[in-house]
Order: C-alpha cells, then sequence, then structure tokens
C-alpha cells in the first residue's frame, strides 16, 4: 500500500477542495467500536463518532450481519414507484419515536436533502409567505435551490411555489457565553427571544414561511440554549401559525441523553429532520412532520430514486432497536454527566479552556487565548487537535475554537477515560508552550 503522504497528495489531485477539509492525517482502513485503524495499523480513539454519525461505533457486528443478510435478499427496489417491506418498518418505527399522531414521514438520502425537503414543504405549506427565519451560527446542509433550476414540468410547477422565497433573516442564536447582546444571562430576561419577536413584527408573521433551528447548535460550536428559550419561542411561532423545523442531524438518536434533542426543552415542533447516525454510517435521511405541511406539494415533488433503499433502511431499523435494546439513550446522558464534569474541572484548572457546555454525549469545549478578555483561541484549537493526534486521539473543532467531543453512545468506559487522558495532556502541553507553531499549517478545520 501507498505511503500516507503519497495517497494524500493523490487525494490533492483528484477532490476538490469545495468538499474536504482536514483535522489531521489519519488514512482510515479499519474500525471498530470506538477506535479507527490507519494504514500503519495505528488506532486512535475516536471522540468525533466521524462527524456524529458513528453513534454505535464502527462496524457494530449486529448492523454487519444485517447489511449481509439484506444485501443476500434485495439490494435495491426503489419505494417511489413501488414498495419493499423495510421501508415501510422504518417509516413506523420513526413515527413511533416522535409519539406524535397523524404525522407523515420523508425519506432521503443526506441531512441536507432532508432540511432542503422541509422547507420546500414549508413553503408549500404557506404559499404566500417568503422569508425563511433561521439562526446566526447554524449549519443545515449544503442543498440550494436544485428544484428551480430543473427543467421538468413537476419541477417547474414545484418551482413556481418555492423559487420566489430564497430570503433568508438571521437572529442571534442564544450563546450565553458569547451573548450576541452583550448581556448578563442572569439579567438578560430572554432578550433574545424578544430579537425573534421584534424581527417576525418587523418582516410581518404573514410573511414568515417557518423557523428552522437546532435545538443545541452543533457546528455553530456546540451551544446550549437557556431551559425556558425554546417554549418562550414556540408561544410566538403559534400564535401566528408559523411553523418550527427541528434540524435533529447531529442531535437526534440518543446523541444528548434523549431521542431527540428537543425533547430537553419542552417544546413540541412541528417538522424534524434527521440524518447522520439513521444509518450507521449508510446514507439515509429523514423528514417527520405534521400531514398538513408534509403534504403540501404536489403528489411526488420531493423523491429520490436511492430514497428507501431497502438495504439501507433496514440497517436504520435495526440501528434505532439496538439503541432501544441497548439502553445508549440513558447511556449517554450518564456518560455526558460523567465527561462534563471532569471537563469542568479542567476548565476551572486551564487558563485556555473558557466554557464547557453539552447535553449527553454531545459536548463543547471552548479553547481562548485567555479567561479574562475570551479571545477566542483559535491557534490553541489547532495545536490541541494535531497533539491529540500525535498521542492517538482524533477530536475536531467548530467554529474555530470549540473542541468537538462526540464519541459514540456505545464507547467502552476505560477508553473514555483514556481519551479524556489525552485530551488533557493535549490541552495541557499547549498552555505550557510544549507545541510549536509549525503545526498550524498541518491542521485546517473549519
Amino acid at each position: 500500500m501507498s505511503a500516507p503522504h503519497e495517497i494524500i497528495a493523490r487525494y490533492e489531485k483528484v477532490f476538490s477542495r469545495v468538499q474536504r477539509t482536514s483535522y489531521a492525517p489519519i488514512i482510515a482502513v479499519r474500525g471498530r467500536n470506538s477506535k479507527v485503524f490507519d494504514i500503519s495499523g495505528k488506532s486512535y480513539i475516536d471522540f468525533t463518532s466521524s462527524a456524529a454519525v458513528t453513534n454505535l461505533g464502527y462496524c457494530d457486528p449486529e448492523i454487519v450481519k444485517v447489511i449481509r443478510e439484506q444485501a443476500e435478499e434485495l439490494i435495491h427496489f426503489t419505494f417511489i414507484y413501488g414498495y419493499n417491506i423495510p421501508a415501510l418498518h422504518l417509516a413506523e418505527e420513526l413515527l413511533t419515536l416522535t409519539g406524535f399522531k397523524d404525522w407523515r414521514v420523508v425519506l432521503g438520502l443526506s441531512g441536507s436533502d432532508a432540511n432542503e425537503g422541509a422547507l420546500m414543504l414549508a413553503k408549500g405549506f404557506r404559499k404566500n409567505s417568503n422569508v425563511l427565519v433561521s439562526y446566526l451560527g447554524s449549519f443545515h446542509g449544503c442543498c440550494v435551490g436544485t428544484t428551480t433550476v430543473s427543467g421538468v414540468d413537476l419541477s417547474v410547477r414545484v418551482a413556481e411555489i418555492v423559487s420566489p422565497w430564497l430570503k433568508s433573516v438571521k437572529v442571534p442564536y442564544p450563546y450565553c457565553y458569547r451573548c450576541p447582546l452583550g448581556l448578563s444571562p442572569k439579567s438578560c430576561r430572554m432578550s433574545c427571544v424578544d430579537r425573534v419577536k421584534t424581527l417576525i413584527d418587523k418582516v410581518g408573521p404573514e410573511n414568515v414561511v417557518a423557523l428552522i433551528t437546532e435545538p443545541v447548535q452543533g457546528d455553530g460550536g456546540i451551544v446550549v440554549p437557556p431551559e425556558n428559550y425554546f417554549t418562550q419561542l414556540e408561544n410566538i411561532l403559534r400564535k401566528h401559525g408559523i411553523p418550527m423545523i427541528v434540524d435533529e442531524v447531529q442531535t437526534g438518536l440518543g446523541r444528548t441523553g434523549r431521542w431527540f434533542g428537543y425533547q430537553h426543552f419542552g417544546f413540541r415542533p412541528d417538522v424534524i429532520t434527521l440524518g447522520k447516525p439513521l444509518g450507521s454510517g449508510l446514507p439515509i435521511s429523514a423528514i417527520l412532520g405534521r400531514e398538513d405541511i408534509m403534504n403540501s406539494l404536489p403528489d411526488f415533488a420531493y423523491s429520490f430514486t436511492l430514497a428507501g433503499n431497502p438495504l439501507i433502511a433496514r440497517v436504520a431499523l435495526r440501528t434505532i432497536q439496538l439503541i432501544k435494546e441497548r439502553d445508549l439513550v440513558r447511556r449517554a446522558e450518564k456518560l455526558g454527566e460523567t465527561v462534563l464534569s471532569r471537563l469542568r474541572r479542567l476548565r476551572d484548572e486551564c487558563s485556555i479552556v473558557g466554557d464547557v457546555r453539552g447535553k449527553g454525549l454531545m459536548i463543547g469545549l471552548e479553547l481562548v487565548k485567555d479567561k479574562e478578555s475570551r479571545v477566542r483561541g483559535f491557534e490553541e484549537a489547532k495545536k490541541v487537535v494535531w497533539r491529540a493526534y500525535e498521542l492517538g486521539l482524533f477530536v475536531m473543532f467548530l467554529s474555530g475554537n470549540v473542541l468537538r467531543i462526540q464519541p459514540p453512545l456505545t464507547i467502552e468506559e476505560d477508553v473514555l477515560e483514556e481519551g479524556l487522558n489525552i485530551l488533557e495532556r493535549s490541552i495541557k502541553d499547549v498552555e505550557e508552550g510544549r507545541v510549536g507553531d509549525d503545526v498550524l499549517a498541518k491542521v485546517r478545520g473549519w
């Protein structure tokens, strides 16, 4: 096999830069639960779950078994023109998880297309509205108006509904450590909710298609909102009949210590999107929502040939079943409390750790130049990631300076402790000047 630097050079020759960034030169060839192995045989503890995907860890034997069984029976039969049983069983199970009556399901291939579809369906539901409300720091995917540029008759008819609405207004997310309004959480009286109300009043409630949000903001830095933020927001939206789309692509299926992240905050969404961990590494997504929203576009208006693929649908169903059977939602909550407690002690000891926050095993550790100024520690984050890589831990950062700690829900407790030991050593090595500036060019990230 080629040397690592040769493989990386070949990557640079064939892949567009628009699709990739890098944190560490790990060339993975094998994975087992919470560890991944590179071409030299070295193992790394994965604190990222490969971008919050492998909630069950790498190559869970039960998932591998289901893949083999289904591959021998039926790999593909499109459910957009016909029927297959695994897609049906998956959709029924997803609706059971929500507990809501009169909801419907749309299956897709990625979190991006799930969010794209949710926005289109919301527009179909509120046809005369044209403004989407979202949040600064949010990330909902990479699809942009593909229906608008398509020319088949059905797409043209759908575009007449959706194309004029491509207007988005953004409000500050309740990021209390760095309050965008410059206020103190102890005395702000939830001014961030008032900001949303003011914006809706300004554009006119009748003009708002929907509000889309993450229950815990992911790529914006693992930002946890105040406990009563969403219930107050829900009251405003309900008053005007504005749908709330909840992006659970990263938070869903047990990651936060609940089946869905929104369940921490006591409100009811109108639409939920799922992706990432649903297929245990295979490409699948889902939109779940109220029937009147989910059927608001013309029949057959949002379909993908490979959606509802029987092999992937069966894997997704088994993924949900295993999370239930192994009580992994509760395990994520319990382990998350342990990790948060330890990292908060580290925060108290280290001058470059500004904040630690999270729910379950979705945890952010924010690095700063110093605690007093709270200047973002961009260089510090790169150095910590590189030092951790050298010591056998794969960890990433978000928003430039927030370490993303999202190990598999199945991670062994001794491996979790080992990973935390490496992380702590890496942070202290950076704080004490043991990691040089030469590594900064080796880590790109985002």
